[in-house]
């Protein structure tokens, strides 16, 4: 069936994002509109098999736009609208619950009032929301790559994880944080009817390559000319084998524990636990794949350090 026609999967998440998004931009969403989601961990599929998209949709425009009001309108009030009061949060600079959301967005709209959460990407399944922007506080500046998970219960948030990274001047291969590089160029997940076997192959090319520390992995799983975003390293599996190797060798303690696999259509996240040696707190990790045609064809990701103490206690995992 052509890419065009209004009933591909495609499409179809297209158009229940653009609703949920006019719906949310026009007022308040009533009770009954609120979708409910399953357990954490889970994923839901209608009979169709290409999943509630349209309860993707909701929840994708509810996340963009409680991000984009409290950090570029230090707006309250869409905290009250759209988080759970109990809201649970991973960033280990913020307080937990809403009001700790409210307080960060105040303060960061009366320091930085020029701020702009650009998102460039987004994912859903089950009840999860993935967001990959540029955030900038400063008009001019790089600003930094961010990654944020919402777990989404009855229609709100209840959860957030997020990692974040500094945008540096330069990348080895020259490739920005952001861009879509492989082909089509399109930021959306395509393909809805491949969510789980492209998540399928992730999880176990991840398991393999970075849990197991296999090399040949890269063989099976990567396409040989494959796009890399990560700001160190070069494009293609002949660099990926060699920055890899290097990194294994020089870390041989290396323990890589995934937390959440977040999929739909071509791109598939892995949250994970990198630790280089035992007593080490580590970094969390999130590498984002893009799937074609059963193999992996470009790689984003994003590091932060674990920090020593956290606002809120409740650790970045």
């Amino acid at each position: 069936m052509p890419s065009t026609a209004p009933t591909t999967p495609a499409r179809r998440a297209v158009v229940a994002f653009l609703a949920a998004a006019a719906v949310l931009g026009a007022a308040a969403v009533p009770a009954a509109a609120a979708p409910h989601g399953p357990a954490a961990g889970h994923t839901a599929h209608g009979q169709d098999g290409y999943g509630d998209l349209a309860r993707f949709g909701y929840q994708k425009a509810v996340a963009i736009t409680v991000v984009k009001r409290v950090f570029e309108h230090g707006d309250t009030a869409v905290v009250d609208r759209f988080v759970w009061p109990d809201y649970i949060q991973h960033n280990p600079t913020a307080a937990d619950g809403a009001a700790g959301l409210k307080a960060l967005a105040t303060s960061i709209h009366q320091q930085f009032p020029d701020a702009r959460y650009n998102v460039k990407r987004a994912i859903s399944e089950g009840d999860l929301v993935l967001l990959h922007s540029n955030v900038v506080l400063v008009p001019g500046t790089k600003g930094a790559s961010v990654i944020d998970i919402f777990r989404f219960q009855g229609g709100k948030i209840a959860e957030h994880w997020d990692v974040i990274q500094n945008v540096p001047d330069t990348t080895a291969s020259g490739n920005d944080m952001f861009s879509t590089l492989s082909s089509p160029q399109v930021s959306q997940p395509l393909d809805h009817r491949l969510t789980q076997a492209n998540k399928a192959l992730v999880t176990k090319a991840f398991d393999e390559l970075m849990v197991h520390k296999d090399l040949s992995a890269l063989d099976r799983y990567w396409d040989p000319g494959y796009l890399q975003h990560n700001t160190q390293m070069l494009n293609g599996v002949p660099a990926a084998k060699t920055g890899l190797g290097g990194y294994f060798a020089s870390a041989p303690q290396l323990t890589v524990t995934p937390k959440r696999i977040v999929a739909e259509g071509d791109l598939v996240a892995v949250h994970s636990h990198y630790v280089n040696y035992p007593g080490d707190r580590g970094a969390a990790i999130l590498d984002l794949f893009r799937v074609r045609n059963g193999k992996i064809v470009e790689h984003w990701d994003i590091i932060q350090n674990v920090p020593e103490t956290s606002a809120n206690g409740n650790g970045m995992f």
